[in-house]
């Protein structure tokens, strides 16, 4: 897939997910093939004053190029400032969120509230195109409740406003996550666009991502949530795009070997205390449906060290 003179292997990427899409997990999905992956939000403001802990998302590794920082805000002039700090970097994209409901961002016209002013939106685009010298994508949803459902018609106003590629999620920023995607405003938003458009929600599985494909004609897909515990899920969906082969779900002891390489990763770059606490939920995620997986889970809840870890895996594969 190709935006602007960026090329990616292939159409599947990896969705920002605060909390989630930090470099180790990164790394592990672009291991699995992952075409292009994104980083956790990035707040304006933060780059803006240079906080530390901003600072510290915008690392990134070598073997998980090409990266795209995804920037929040709501104030054109700091957003332009913001996707000026970030000319140096070495991300190849630069991505507005204009997607996130949760009430931390929305509370201040940050995120998916963006959708209820298109005239702000604009600006903001617009702004942060002049300032970046990265092509400039945009992350919106289907509108901002039922009330307000204008996918299409932000989507032509941002890339008017210069934006190279638009990603839309098919549910409203009231609807959180609740209920099902809507396929048929991806459809919608590609149909009226000449810039790429990659399709985003309810894909859990490689099937799903080629009905994605199918129903809406978007360029690429964005995987979030189907992610967290199944980077496989990345390998399996290119492989049937490429083959129509489904290749078979990863056993137990793929999933183990996995959280304990994932773990390993996370020590490596957030120390052992943050690394092990990290891991606890993606631990869950990648044992969630195997046998006795509930008592795992209670186990890790209360493990503080790497070693402990190790330890409670290993037997648990071992019984």
């Amino acid at each position: 897939m190709e935006i602007t003179d960026i090329i990616s292997e292939n159409p599947v990427f990896l969705a920002p997910m605060a909390g989630i899409t930090d470099l180790p997990f990164r790394l592990i999905c672009k291991e699995m093939g992952c075409g292009m992956v994104y980083s956790e939000m990035i707040s304006s403001r933060g780059l803006y004053y240079g906080d530390k802990k901003t600072e510290k998302l915008l690392e990134i590794h070598p073997d998980e190029k090409p990266v795209a920082l995804q920037i929040f805000g709501s104030d054109p002039d700091i957003m332009g400032r913001a996707a000026y700090i970030l000319n140096d970097r070495e991300n190849a994209i630069l991505d507005i969120n204009m997607g996130c409901p949760t009430p931390k961002i929305v509370k201040n016209g940050d995120g998916c509230a963006l959708m209820r002013d298109i005239n702000l939106a604009c600006r903001i685009v617009e702004t942060v195109v002049k300032e970046s010298i990265k092509p400039v994508t945009v992350k919106i949803r289907k509108g901002w409740d039922e009330n307000c459902i204008n996918a299409v018609e932000l989507a032509k106003a941002i890339e008017q406003s210069g934006a190279k590629a638009v990603t839309v999620h098919g549910r409203t920023g009231k609807q959180f996550y609740s209920g099902e995607a809507d396929w048929d405003i991806i459809k919608e938003v590609k149909q009226a666009l000449n810039i790429p458009v990659i399709g985003n929600g309810d894909v859990f599985t490689a099937e799903d991502g080629i009905e994605l494909l199918d129903k809406s004609k978007c360029d690429g897909i964005m995987i979030g949530r189907g992610s967290r515990g199944n980077p496989w899920l990345f390998r399996r969906l290119i492989h049937y795009m490429k083959t129509g082969e489904l290749l078979p779900e990863p056993d137990p002891k793929e999933k183990i070997n996995m959280a304990l390489k994932h773990m390993e990763l996370a020590v490596k770059y957030k120390g052992e205390r943050i690394g092990i606490i990290e891991m606890r939920k993606h631990i869950a995620w990648y044992v969630k449906g195997l046998r006795d997986s509930a008592n795992l889970r209670n186990q890790i809840n209360r493990i503080e060290h790497k070693d402990e870890m190790e330890k409670a895996l290993i037997e648990y594969l071992n019984r």
